[in-house]
């Protein structure tokens, strides 16, 4: 008899997991993208997703939880990039990589870009995912704030600059989301993120 390890077999459970996850995730927001937030179902969701509505809740408790890890999961994606950047970057080219990240398929013409712009203008124009969108920028601006604190040798507790420069970048960043959003993806949100941080850069780089 062949025995797999219980490492293993954690592993392949994970992944399983995530998989269905995934599923349940992609399903959600391309439903809720095309018919609006309170147009879509649950037992929607999970039929598109191929599983039941009970296993839809063991992943989320509502449908606003997709979307909010949707958010989160943008995030990690920008706290990891300033992480990974050269160490004697200056600050606004770090912060223009990292808050790049989310956006940096979204001025390609493919599904992809399409449904990525469906799901920021439902999140835009639907006043409770706005809510969390903003809750979620804030966290983000804790985690950057961190980081680059730890970036320059400054404490976050007593030095104004992180928490500044943070929520400059991720201003940057909002603006251009409501500007890609609002020209129903008529412009290039790299583009506009690259105009936008000609604009703030000096400050950023000011220390």
């Amino acid at each position: 008899m062949v025995h797999v390890s219980s490492s293993r077999a954690v592993s392949l459970a994970q992944r399983k997991r995530q998989l269905v996850a995934n599923e349940l995730t992609e399903a959600a927001l391309q439903s809720l993208a095309v018919k609006g937030f309170d147009a879509v179902t649950i037992d929607e969701i999970a039929t598109a997703a191929g599983v039941s509505k009970r296993t839809f809740f063991r992943y989320f408790a509502s449908k606003e939880d997709v979307v909010v890890q949707f958010l989160a999961d943008m995030g990690t994606g920008i706290s990891a990039e300033l992480a990974d950047r050269p160490a004697g970057e200056p600050p606004a080219v770090a912060l223009l990589k990292a808050v790049s990240v989310p956006l940096a398929t979204c001025g390609e013409h493919s599904d992809h870009a399409t449904r990525a712009l469906r799901v920021v203008q439902l999140i835009l124009r639907t006043p409770a995912l706005r809510a969390r969108f903003l809750e979620r920028q804030a966290q983000w601006r804790d985690d950057l704030t961190a980081e680059l604190a730890g970036r320059l040798g400054l404490d976050p507790d007593t030095d104004l600059y992180p928490q500044l420069a943070a929520g400059i970048a991720l201003t940057a960043f909002d603006t251009v989301l409501r500007r890609w959003s609002g020209s129903d993806g008529a412009e290039d949100p790299i583009e506009l993120l690259d105009r936008a941080f000609d604009i703030i850069a000096p400050a950023l780089d000011a220390p």
